[in-house]
C-alpha cells in the first residue's frame, strides 16, 4: 500500500520552519540584532547622567535606540528568506513541489512573522530591563508597570517585524539580494530623509505614515507630538507590508521561476 503525502499549510509551515532555523545566515543576523540592541541599551543606561541632553527623550525609546541597527539586520533576514533561494537555485525545488505557488509566500512570510517578533519581543524586554538597572537612579527610571510602557515595547516588536516583511516582499519581488537590498535601504530608509527637506506640509503629513517613521510611532510610552498615533501607524505598517507580499504574489502567478 503506497501512502500519498499532500501539500498541507501545517507541512508548508514546518518546511519554511525547518528552512529558515537550519541556515547560517538566519542565525547570525539574528545574534547580530539582538546584540546591537542589547549593546546600544547598556551603553545608553551606562553613560546616561540625569539632566544631561537625553533628559526629554521618551524612557523606551532611549534604551532601544539600537532598534533602528536591529532593525535593518532583519530586513536582510527577510530579504534572504526569499531571495535567497532564487540566488542559490533552490527555490526551484519549492515551487515545483507546491506548484500553486502563492502558499510558498504565504508560508515564508508567517514563519517569518512568527520568529522575528518572539525575537524582537524578548530582545525588547530584556534590553530595557537591563538599561534600567544603570538608569535606576536618573530621572529615567521606569518600570515595566509604567503606563505606556508595554505597549511601547510590544509596538516596537511589531514595528520591526512588519518592517521586516516588507523586506521580505521585497526580497521575493525582486529575486535579488542586493537589488532588494538596495531597494530596501533606497526606498524605505533613505527617501523619507530626502521627502522631509521639501517645505511642503502635504509631504510632512504623508511622511507620518512611512514604514520608518511608523514604527517609531509605535515604539514610544509617551505620544510624540507631530507622529502617528499608536493605532494609525500599525495600520500604515500593515498595509505597507500587505502591498510588499502582493506584489510578489501577483508575480508569482504570472511569471516563470
Amino acid at each position: 500500500m503506497t501512502t500519498t503525502y499532500g501539500i498541507t499549510p501545517t507541512r508548508l509551515l514546518t518546511s519554511e520552519w525547518h528552512k529558515l532555523r537550519t541556515v547560517r545566515s538566519t542565525w547570525i543576523t539574528a545574534l547580530t540584532a539582538a546584540a546591537l540592541v542589547l549593546g546600544v541599551g547598556i551603553l545608553m543606561g551606562a553613560t546616561y547622567t540625569s539632566g544631561g541632553g537625553d533628559a526629554d527623550v521618551d524612557t523606551v525609546v532611549l534604551t532601544l535606540y539600537g532598534s533602528q541597527l536591529g532593525a535593518i539586520a532583519l530586513a536582510v533576514l527577510g530579504i534572504l528568506v526569499t531571495a535567497g533561494e532564487y540566488a542559490t537555485g533552490t527555490i526551484r525545488a519549492t515551487l515545483t513541489a507546491v506548484p500553486t505557488r502563492t502558499p510558498v509566500l504565504w508560508a515564508k512570510a508567517t514563519v517569518y512573522t512568527a520568529t522575528v517578533f518572539a525575537l524582537s519581543l524578548l530582545t525588547a524586554f530584556a534590553t530595557f530591563l537591563t538599561a534600567q538597572v544603570f538608569l535606576d537612579d536618573t530621572d529615567q527610571a521606569a518600570s515595566l508597570t509604567d503606563d505606556g510602557v508595554l505597549a511601547a515595547l510590544a509596538g516596537n516588536a511589531a514595528g520591526v517585524t512588519l518592517l521586516g516583511l516588507i523586506a521580505l516582499g521585497l526580497g521575493a519581488a525582486l529575486r535579488s539580494v542586493p537589488g532588494a537590498t538596495g531597494a530596501f535601504v533606497g526606498g524605505v530608509l533613505i527617501l523619507p530623509e530626502i521627502l522631509r527637506t521639501l517645505p511642503y506640509e502635504t509631504t510632512e503629513t504623508a511622511l507620518r505614515y512611512f514604514p520608518t517613521q511608523a514604527v517609531g510611532a509605535l515604539g514610544t510610552a509617551t505620544p510624540i507630538p507631530g507622529t502617528a498615533s499608536p493605532g494609525a501607524a500599525l495600520l500604515a505598517l500593515t498595509l505597507w507590508a500587505a502591498a510588499a507580499l502582493a506584489i510578489p504574489a501577483l508575480l508569482l502567478k504570472h511569471r516563470d521561476v
